[in-house]
């Protein structure tokens, strides 16, 4: 019997937590449009308003993390990045890695 229940208790962690990751990717999506993203960015991180700012879609999740927090951090300051520390300003990491995940699986 106690098989059985680690058997069901494996299954029901799976089915969990693939249910978080849609919920975490759908709510990345939803992050991306409230705080502005598709702005300066376009729609889906694949069309940027100008040449000089990055295409996000289909890039690596821990690479945006990283560039996100090093921005708001004041680490990363070169290039455009003063431009984006205002709009990460308010964003938590919880927020950051939800918006990554998101872009991250934009094809």
């Amino acid at each position: 019997m106690s098989k059985i229940k680690t058997l069901l208790l494996g299954a029901s962690i799976s089915i969990v937590a693939s249910m978080s990751f849609n919920t975490q990717a759908a709510d990345g999506k939803a992050l991306y449009t409230a705080k502005n993203c598709q702005t300066c960015h376009g729609a889906e991180g694949k069309a940027p308003i100008i040449s000089a700012y990055p295409k996000l879609s289909g890039q690596n999740k821990d690479y945006l993390v990283a560039q996100m927090k090093d921005i708001k951090s004041g680490a990363r300051s070169n290039g455009l990045a003063v431009s984006m520390k205002a709009m990460v300003a308010g964003v938590t990491d919880a927020e950051f890695e939800a918006i990554a995940d998101y872009l991250s699986n934009v094809k």
